[in-house]
């Protein structure tokens, strides 16, 4: 019995240098040993034996970005599993040849594998079958594999897509066996079910909240919106004549799930009409009847204690940047503010000068700014 030996880098004449690697023919043949027995299926007769007990292996993979249909190498593997156990065949793959290189972001992989199909006879079929791929991390190399093997199993054995391609032979029994038509189900089950969720996944309209209805801070489009009319709690701050009535407003925005940003915003106009209300208070009492706008500034301010009003202008413009600081740096809550604040300086905002008021200001925004970096 002749065996024919495969060229190496060693044995191939056409190389001198041991480290270049030789190329052999695209197919080879090795005889099985001398001492294997007679009867046992050549490598040939077993291939002819897988082939017949393949099943198709349909198109049941989805590119979405390329949109196509295409067979994975998970269903091919799945589907000559059993067929290869049952007649004895099995394959061992090796790397020929291989190179990589960059191109833009991504790794570009071309090599050439290797693949001895042995019979249970000892003899075996050497094929060689490119292979590339890229990627963009570090599995060029795996996926050129995949793509490989499951082109020489597709060709090896002629895997068709669906029972038209069977031969006539395997047209007297259409009838798969147990396992196949078990193995069938799953994946036509595992297909409906991904399209069922991805059709689910495209009715689905996200919310930015949880609420059953939207609040004015919410809307949704003009066509869509309900004739009932909402509350405008930014307008009704803005008409608050005094305190009790912003805060009534507030807690009835905080009620109907406003955000932070929003209630934010309600807190801003009562630091403006406290403002307003200090500049337009008169210095004393007078006898007589009390103007409407002084009189509203009264009722603003009467609920605040002495150390909560600002002594100046100057003052309440800037504990309305400190509190826009705060919002910026995420501590919407005025009162959580006035806390830090007279834990830093011992004493409220109101009654603090404005260096103080400006530096605990600009601490703030520097926080905002290294928490967004």
């Amino acid at each position: 019995m002749t065996v024919t030996t495969l060229p190496t880098a060693l044995t191939d004449p056409r190389t001198t240098a041991p480290s270049v690697p030789a190329r052999t023919p695209d197919v080879v043949y090795v005889p099985a040993p001398e001492s294997a027995p007679a009867d046992a299926p050549r490598v040939f007769t077993a291939i002819n034996a897988v082939m017949r007990a393949a099943m198709p292996v349909g198109k049941d993979r989805r590119n979405e970005q390329q949109n196509y249909s295409f067979r994975g190498i998970d269903d091919v593997m799945s589907a000559m599993a059993g067929p290869m156990r049952e007649h004895g065949v099995f394959i061992l793959p090796t790397i020929a040849e291989h190179q990589q290189q960059r191109d833009g972001k991504m790794t570009r992989t071309l090599i050439t594998m290797r693949y001895r199909v042995y019979g249970p006879a000892g003899d075996c079929l050497v094929a060689d079958v490119p292979g590339e791929a890229f990627d963009y991390a570090d599995k060029s190399t795996n996926k050129a594999q995949s793509a490989a093997l499951k082109y020489l199993l597709f060709t090896l054995f002629m895997l068709p897509v669906d029972g038209r391609s069977i031969d006539d032979g395997d047209r007297h029994h259409p009838e798969p066996p147990a396992e196949h038509r078990a193995e069938q189900a799953q994946r036509q089950q595992r297909n409906q079910d991904r399209r069922q969720q991805r059709g689910q996944q495209r009715q689905q309209q996200p919310r930015r909240s949880t609420r059953a209805e939207a609040g004015p801070w919410e809307q949704p489009p003009a066509q869509q919106r309900p004739t009932s009319p909402r509350r405008d709690y930014l307008a009704e701050a803005e008409q608050a004549t005094s305190r009790e009535q912003f805060a009534a407003v507030r807690a009835a925005a905080a009620k109907a799930g406003a955000p932070a940003d929003y209630l934010a915003r309600l807190d801003q106009i009562a630091a403006q009409k406290q403002a307003t209300a200090q500049q337009q208070q008169p210095a004393a009492p007078q006898p007589g009847p009390i103007a409407d706008a002084p009189r509203q500034a009264m009722e603003w301010t009467q609920g605040a204690t002495p150390a909560e009003q600002p002594v100046d202008q100057e003052q309440a413009a800037a504990l309305g940047e400190l509190y826009d600081a705060a919002r910026t740096a995420g501590v919407s809550d005025r009162t959580e503010v006035d806390e830090l604040f007279s834990a830093r300086h011992k004493c409220a905002p109101q009654a603090a000068t404005v260096e103080q008021i400006r530096e605990m200001r600009d601490d703030l925004l520097d926080a905002a700014k290294g928490a967004s970096a």
